[in-house]
């Protein structure tokens, strides 16, 4: 099994900053792919971005240019830096981290608990 923390989440006005961190511990051998969804209340759970251990990264057009994903193999953990936030980034956000079982194949993702980001016009 995956553990997964996430930190970082809160309040912030509208075109502030945070920075979102999650830390993977438990059976951690393998992990491929990290990144983050999140989930505004009455919408369905998005993508917001990825990135693999090999550092290959994919964002939501929502988010370009204004978010960006690391990640520290080093620390297993994931981080998610986000500026010029706007209300509609309003959301919980949960980490996610996938293995590579064999060439193309994924299982199925681990999750986190989920940290609420609210961004105040």
């Amino acid at each position: 099994q995956v553990q997964l923390v996430e930190s970082g989440g809160g309040l912030v006005q509208a075109g502030g900053s945070l920075r979102l961190s999650c830390a993977a511990s438990g059976s951690i051998f393998s992990i491929y792919a990290m990144g983050w969804y999140r989930q505004a209340p009455g919408k369905q759970r998005e993508l917001v971005a990825t990135i693999t251990s090999g550092g290959s990264t994919n964002y939501a057009d929502s988010v370009k240019g204004r978010f960006t994903i690391s990640r520290d193999n080093t620390k297993n953990t994931v981080y998610l830096q986000m500026n010029s936030l706007k209300p509609e980034d309003t959301a919980v956000f949960y980490c996610y981290a996938t293995k590579l079982i064999r060439a193309g194949v994924s299982s199925l993702p681990y999750w986190g608990q989920g940290t609420q980001v609210t961004v105040s016009s």
